[in-house]
């Protein structure tokens, strides 16, 4: 019994924590094999002690169990091993449970992190939004038309979802295109006969959901980046949804001069990363002075 206490101690107070678990294996098996031969040799010495002193070396007065010199070393060794083999459980246990609150506290790490970023892109474009809005308002103003009552309304709309909507993390699809048509409306009011838009929707689906403030950019990019061809600035945008996917396309008239990058454009494309990383296709590019921009995306 103390020989099994002994070894059964050094090894899960002492070989197993400090060089099988900090994968030191060759100091674990070096002092592992100096334990064994140990406490091999100590078992020898026990089984002559009960013939010597207990028996007066009449080998048929040993207790039948300290007869066998190999019955009483795999005694010995069975639970050493089997209390090791606890001793590994509990510590593989105990090593689960702190890589779970590891990775844990990294998730809450890197959520808190795009929230942020979140935020940061959001505050970058609501000033752009605002600042060519507000542009087209003061025309209005200074022009005295009598279109300035219904323009504030639309600007109101729009506001009311740039400040109360937009910092939820999904809003209907449907009210993404209703702002999308007040701020066209806004738009036609200022461009008057110089605009020729065209803004098809189909097959929209009514309890589709998407990031919001995530289409209205596109738009705004094709007003501000457009270009004039013949006195005419003309947009075609179509939005349709397929297979629980939505497609939106856009195409304005522009030059070769013109970038396919900005804020606006840029922070899009950051957002749809943080919100639908390997969810969605975007493509940009320039075709016959016509610039277009194609997004497919799971909705949600």
């Amino acid at each position: 019994m103390p020989i099994t206490i002994a070894t059964t101690y050094v090894l899960i107070y002492k070989l197993i924590p400090d060089y099988l678990v900090t994968k030191r294996y060759a100091l674990f098996i070096l002092y592992s094999l100096y334990t064994f031969i140990i406490s091999a040799y100590l078992i020898v010495i026990s089984i002559f002690f009960g013939l010597v002193y207990l028996s007066n070396f009449e080998y048929t007065d040993m207790a039948p169990i300290s007869r066998s010199l190999l019955f009483v070393a795999i005694a010995v060794y069975v639970v050493v091993i089997i209390v090791s083999s606890f001793k590994l459980l509990k510590l593989n246990l105990k090593h689960t449970e702190a890589t779970k609150k590891l990775e844990t506290k990294i998730l809450e790490t890197q959520l808190k992190l795009k929230e942020q970023e979140l935020n940061y892109l959001k505050m970058q474009i609501h000033p752009h939004f605002l600042f060519n809005t507000l542009n087209t308002m003061y025309g209005f103003a200074l022009k005295k038309a009598d279109e300035t009552p219904e323009m504030i309304l639309k600007l109101s709309n729009l506001l009311d979802y740039l400040l109360y909507q937009v910092d939820k993390p999904f809003v209907a699809l449907t009210e993404e295109i209703n702002h999308i048509n007040d701020y066209i409306t806004l738009e036609k009011m200022r461009f008057n006969d110089t605009l020729r838009i065209d803004f098809k929707t189909d097959n929209v689906l009514t309890d589709a959901k998407i990031a919001p403030m995530l289409l209205l950019p596109f738009v705004e990019n094709s007003f501000k980046h457009g270009c004039l061809k013949k006195g005419i600035l003309l947009i075609n945008i179509k939005l349709f949804c397929k297979n629980k996917q939505l497609f939106f396309e856009i195409e304005n008239t522009s030059t070769l001069q013109t970038s396919k990058k900005g804020i606006g454009l840029e922070n899009i494309k950051k957002r749809l990363d943080l919100l639908y990383k390997e969810r969605y296709v975007l493509e940009i590019f320039l075709e016959n002075d016509i610039f277009k921009v194609h997004l497919k995306l799971d909705t949600v």
